[in-house]
């Protein structure tokens, strides 16, 4: 791996966009550093689970072509980037990284790829995922389980693990996650990118396997707030082949130009976030607060909020295993062995009655109803994106990782955009996450807010070494 093409692929999409708009930049070239890339790491990393040189190269070379021609279509345009493989893409084997799905190859794409191919995006592949988008991983699954490029040995994550690590490590400049119970922000904040969670409704599902239909988001994973708005300015909007999209008030996610936050007021739960937490690590609670900090000296107002029903977060977990039964109950019950660790806890689904449905949706409603008033007091909130960092993957507590997602999940049901950005690492070099949230269709805050943090620290530009021992 040449030096010149590590530097490529670790630009920021801005950069790299304004090179290859003003044509001191080839797409080809960057498309080729990061496929040596991906040949170099992924081997160790796992992230990719399809890898697709020949279509990349073609499809760098037509942007260039078209660049040359005059035809630049925006700041995607040659940008190379990877899709979680559950995202159909049309004659690529598409396997949500399972046995049930190992032989599925579309016959269409997804809404968002359609869109990011409009946009002229490379796609350089298919990332790895869990099974169906449940659970941490397993060796038992279709493909071995990505590794946290920070540490090989700690998981990156989970749905969206490769998404994760390929971001992380530089091996493509963004990539597409899906979040249902946290499955963006978790990898985002183990391996020490930013990933946003639309508002719900914001971006579309069509084409994409579900997990639960009323919680399934899709969203951008990138390496700063400011490029994964523009991922979002791509992918958002109104799809009329998905009819739980809306029409939001505004397409517009270019960041505000922001010197401070003076005017804004920050809202911050600690009693459910901070106060009586087993699992929040001591280093995670204080690099947040610490955060906070820097967003009060850039003159924002913090206050201090409750919103009581958050104990009901459970909820997530019981609509999602509801639905999740309801789309695999054919598959499993004719072809269970197809299936692995995942098959569990969709059985689990199919053991919770419809009462309990009703009064996991109950508990969404309180929840939505509580964060709705709290958003009419303040204009985000701060939180921890996990109560702690990436586990080991012989860390068999599964209890303990589930239970780390009710920092992520009460923003699912309520349907809130929401976000982790980088915000130190803790005493074994792990990284740590510190979550945005906002009111409904207030991405471009969120990212905004996200973007002046990042503009007053260095966090999100630190790299993982990729110092693995069989490269020596």
């Amino acid at each position: 791996m040449y030096k010149h093409e590590e530097e490529l692929c670790f630009l920021s999409i801005k950069e790299a966009s304004a090179l290859i708009r003003d044509k001191d930049l080839s797409p080809l070239e960057l498309t080729k550093a990061f496929l040596n890339r991906i040949e170099s790491y992924d081997q160790y990393l796992h992230s990719y689970v399809t890898v697709l040189k020949e279509s990349a190269i073609k499809s760098a070379t037509a942007a260039e072509k078209d660049i040359r021609q005059g035809n630049y279509k925006g700041p995607l345009h040659g940008i190379p980037i990877a899709a979680k493989d559950l995202y159909s893409t049309e004659g690529i084997r598409t396997t949500a990284h399972s046995r049930v799905m190992a032989d599925n190859t579309p016959t269409f794409d997804s809404t968002v790829i359609q869109r990011l191919n409009s946009a002229g995006a490379v796609m350089l592949g298919k990332l790895a995922m869990s099974e169906f988008a449940l659970g941490r991983g397993d060796e038992k699954e279709l493909f071995p389980s990505a590794r946290n490029p920070w540490n090989l040995e700690h998981l990156p994550g989970s749905s969206s693990s490769g998404s994760g690590s390929a971001t992380s490590a530089g091996l493509c400049m963004a990539s597409l996650g899906s979040d249902t119970g946290g499955s963006i922000r978790g990898p985002a904040s183990f391996c020490n990118i930013t990933g946003i969670k639309p508002s719900l409704g914001l971006v579309s599902n069509h084409g994409v396997v579900p997990l639960a239909w009323t919680l399934d988001t899709c969203g951008p994973m990138a390496r700063s707030a400011e490029d994964a708005g523009m991922m979002l300015q791509a992918i958002a909007g109104k799809d009329g082949n998905d009819p739980a999209t809306k029409n939001a008030p505004s397409d517009n996610y270019d960041l505000e130009h922001m010197d401070d936050l003076r005017g804004l007021t920050i809202g911050v739960p600690r009693d459910f976030f901070f106060e009586n937490q087993r699992d929040l690590e001591p280093k995670v609670s204080a690099r947040v607060n610490q955060g906070i900090k820097t967003l009060e000296n850039l003159g924002a107002q913090i206050r201090e909020v409750h919103i009581p029903s958050l104990k009901y977060t459970v909820a997530n977990t019981v609509i999602m295993l509801s639905e999740a039964y309801s789309f695999h109950e054919e598959n499993l019950r004719t072809r269970p062995q197809d299936y692995g660790p995942v098959r569990r806890q969709f059985l689990l689904g199919g053991l919770l009655r419809s009462s309990d449905y009703v009064q996991a949706q109950r508990a969404r409603k309180a929840i939505s109803l509580e964060l709705s008033k709290v958003m009419d007091e303040v204009d985000i909130l701060i939180t921890p994106s996990f109560p702690f960092t990436a586990p080991r993957f012989d860390d068999r507590d599964q209890a303990r990782y589930g239970a780390g997602f009710r920092f992520l999940a009460p923003f699912n049901l309520s349907g809130l955009p929401a976000m982790s950005v980088p915000c130190g690492f803790d005493e074994n070099g792990l990284p740590i996450g510190m979550q945005i949230v906002g009111n409904f269709w207030e991405e471009r805050k969120v990212l905004s807010i996200g973007h002046i943090y990042q503009q007053n620290t260095d966090w999100h530009t630190k790299r993982p070494s990729l110092d693995f021992p069989d490269l020596k």
